[in-house]
């Protein structure tokens, strides 16, 4: 009865007001409810729903970064030479050397292609110990909050992790070979050698593309609805889709 009282005000009070001043209202109304729909959602739910969107979504990027090809075909990630290095390659494709430049570039992508999959243990080790307070932050928060979530708590942990396999996959492809050829044949080459620390920056920008990637699945997550493949995953984040 409460109900249909309430209706019939609304609707009597609307017919007071312009066309754009109803959209407003009801678009006022309809953030309410859905923040209304989110704050109801319990903490053992909102917690259970992320931890299955970003085992899905952390999953997800690990196995297209953790391939042949993952980082080297893949634009938006593909790993370049230095900045520092650029004017020398240049100058060495410009010499007939552009070959030597190519492999070096494509075996710091292989190297990282190696390192992606330990990521996974990483995550989901992060995952545990993500609290009620994490998630209801992380669901209400911007659309790569769990991404930014994983940078503050798995970085450190990440960079422990990919430093080993990326020296080792440098050395068993060849890179710290090419690397010093590089150097050593291109004209100012030498003066940068012993500069550049090869291993630190093909480890940063491994964490770069799979952050990136990461970032890119999470927003499918929360935006849409086709990515929401449980019905856990349509409760928790359509609860919040209408404040976005």
């Amino acid at each position: 009865m409460r109900a249909i009282l309430f209706g019939t005000v609304l609707i009597v009070s609307l017919t007071t007001y312009s066309t754009a001043q109803i959209d407003e209202i009801l678009e006022k109304a309809g953030d309410a409810l859905s923040h209304q729909n989110a704050a109801s959602l319990s903490d053992s739910k909102i917690t259970a729903g992320l931890k299955q969107a970003l085992e899905i979504s952390t999953g997800k990027a690990v196995s297209l970064t953790g391939r042949p090809d993952g980082f080297f075909k893949n634009q938006a990630i593909k790993i370049l030479l230095p900045p520092k290095l650029q004017t020398v390659a240049k100058g060495m494709r410009m010499f007939g050397m552009g070959a030597q430049v190519d492999e070096l570039e494509l075996g710091m992508n292989r190297a990282a292609e190696q390192a992606a999959p330990e990521a996974k243990r990483i995550f989901l080790s992060a995952l545990k110990q993500m609290t009620f307070d994490d998630a209801r932050r992380i669901l209400q928060g911007s659309d790569t909050a769990a991404t930014e979530y994983f940078k503050r708590t798995s970085t450190a942990d990440l960079t422990t992790a990919f430093s080993p396999i990326v020296h080792r996959s440098m050395e068993r492809v060849g890179v710290v070979q090419q690397y010093n050829q590089v150097i050593h044949s291109a004209p100012g080459g030498t003066a940068l050698a012993g500069q550049f620390d090869l291993d630190k920056y093909v480890v940063g920008k491994t964490l770069d593309g799979l952050f990136y990637m990461l970032g890119q699945e999470e927003i499918q997550i929360r935006k849409n609805p086709a990515a929401q493949t449980t019905a856990l995953l349509k409760e928790v984040f359509g609860a919040v889709a209408g404040k976005r």
